[in-house]
């Protein structure tokens, strides 16, 4: 059955707010988004008024979840305070909905963090500019992790350009429990999670923050995860929201930064590792994606981004460095068809590369204090 953007805006309709209208007249609503039974839109407030609206958001989440046919619904509230005016006491500039914990207004937010039952430890693959194969390298390290013995689920947190469809071709919508709550696709061996299996490819996820957060909440808690070892999180690039999110919801074990040899990279690299530093995240190693370029049909050696520079930044920072892996047909091929290669190719070079790193993250685990 197909949700309509009328039939959510009749719903809403039929919800008073503070101001004395309904919801649909109060001039507060996001464009509303309404495919395949996903229902997607913010309430946006003045920071002032944030207490008094969290229960019409609730309400709002409650009655579009009671239309027949929607089957997940993201309703986020976005609270900021008007310029030239002082937050309202104990009001933070912005309000968000946040189920599985509640933090008082002095806490840090920090103490909002809450393990996720089942799993052991998580980390974060990320890196500081796109354009570098982090999330070809994300799958990739948890085959390698799953060929080492761990049970290993990876979540693809990159909410405006999620890619784990494409590179597992897997296009699939999660089905639900009773409860609501979505059982992750199954490739590899592997429970994924990806905002890309909720939405169309061509669909523009033009959110503002609380929006982000709300959709990181849900993929994290609304998940029948179930027992993993790691949970792999193939982050956006940048240090923004979804970053921020996740390190304030769950106790990141740590962080894998992902960059290729040349400079400007290697600057932005150098930002997330500051960026995961401020919020408490160890950096577990530098990983050199795009190292250098084999040929494969004379076999010489070409250094196109430079060769070395993310091994260099490691022992100037002090972190581990991870290894590196080449630029090679075989890696962008496999991950234009959905087949990763440490699962296409499992006994080649390329796939013995990826597992060796995995290794050496799994031995920097063992040295966290919340890891298995």
């Amino acid at each position: 059955m197909t949700v309509t953007k009328d039939q959510v805006l009749n719903t809403l309709a039929k919800i008073p707010t503070p101001r004395g209208v309904p919801l649909t007249v109060a001039k507060v609503l996001s464009e509303i988004t309404a495919n395949d039974g996903k229902v997607f839109f913010s309430i946006n407030v003045d920071a002032a008024e944030a207490r008094a609206w969290e229960d019409v958001r609730t309400q709002a989440e409650a009655a579009i979840k009671a239309i027949p046919g929607v089957t997940t619904v993201l309703v986020a509230l976005t609270a900021e305070r008007k310029p030239g005016t002082a937050p309202a006491t104990g009001v933070k500039p912005v309000a968000s909905h946040q189920p599985h914990q509640h933090a008082r207004p002095s806490d840090s937010p920090m103490a909002q963090q809450k393990a996720i039952p089942g799993i052991k430890s998580i980390i974060a693959v990320a890196s500081g500019k796109g354009g570098v194969g982090k999330s070809t390298t994300a799958l990739n390290l948890a085959l390698g992790l799953r060929d080492l013995g761990l049970k290993v689920g990876l979540l693809d947190a990159d909410i405006y350009g999620p890619s784990l469809p494409r590179l597992t071709g897997t296009k699939e919508m999660p089905k639900l429990t009773d409860d609501k709550k979505m059982i992750p696709l199954e490739r590899f061996g592997l429970p994924l999670m990806s905002i890309g299996f909720l939405v169309s490819e061509d669909t523009a996820m033009v959110w503002r923050g609380p929006m982000i957060q709300s959709a990181m909440r849900q993929m994290l808690w609304d998940v029948v995860w179930g027992d993993l070892d790691i949970l792999v999180v193939d982050m956006p690039p940048g240090t923004g929201d979804a970053q921020l999110s996740l390190a304030q919801q769950v106790p990141l074990t740590g962080a894998v930064i992902v960059s290729t040899p040349q400079d400007l990279a290697l600057a932005d690299a150098r930002r997330g590792i500051t960026a995961f530093k401020k919020v408490n995240v160890p950096t577990l190693g530098i990983i050199e994606n795009m190292s250098y370029f084999q040929c494969p049909h004379c076999n010489t050696r070409s250094d196109i981004f430079g060769h070395g520079g993310a091994r260099h930044e490691a022992e100037r920072l002090g972190l581990p460095f991870l290894g590196e892996i080449p630029l090679h047909i075989a890696i962008r091929e496999g991950s234009d068809e959905g087949r990763p290669v440490v699962d296409s190719e499992p006994t080649g070079v390329h796939a013995e590369i990826y597992r060796a790193i995995a290794d050496k993250i799994k031995n920097e685990l063992k040295a966290q204090p919340t890891a298995a």
